[in-house]
Order: C-alpha cells, then sequence, then structure tokens
C-alpha cells in the first residue's frame, strides 16, 4: 500500500478495461515497471491498468464498474 510513500503511480487504479498496461523490464540488472497507454488518454482521464492479483479464496470486491467487470480484483 502506497498511501503513505511511494511514487506518483500510486494513483494508477485498477480497471477490467484498463486504458494502460504494465510490463516488467530489466534496466542495469534492475527490474522495473513500466506503464504503457493502450490507446489515447485526454487530459483529467483517469488512468488504469488491470492489477492481475493472483486467484485467492478471499476475494477482493471490484468497484470499476465497466460492462465487462469480474467483480473482484483476485
Amino acid at each position: 500500500d502506497a498511501t503513505k510513500c511511494g511514487n506518483l503511480a500510486r494513483f494508477i487504479n485498477h480497471c477490467c478495461t484498463p486504458n494502460c498496461y504494465a510490463k516488467v523490464i530489466t534496466i542495469e540488472a534492475q527490474k522495473k515497471i513500466v506503464i504503457y497507454s493502450k490507446q489515447a488518454i485526454g487530459v483529467n482521464e483517469e488512468i488504469t491498468y488491470d492489477y492481475k492479483f493472483p486467484i485467492e479464496d478471499t476475494k477482493i470486491p471490484c468497484l470499476c464498474r465497466t460492462e465487462s467487470c469480474r467483480g473482484t480484483l483476485n
């Protein structure tokens, strides 16, 4: 949870139909997470990606409210 620390990426929310995707890349032997846009993103438009949490027994509800929402983050 990056509520009290972290960078601006902490404001990127989950969505079942996101406008971005995350990819792990290696730069100088260090792994970095990079966020790529899937489409043009307008001013004041929320940036979202699919968190792709592992499947677990305890479900975390998804609140994205898109037409194809899976209902949970995991």
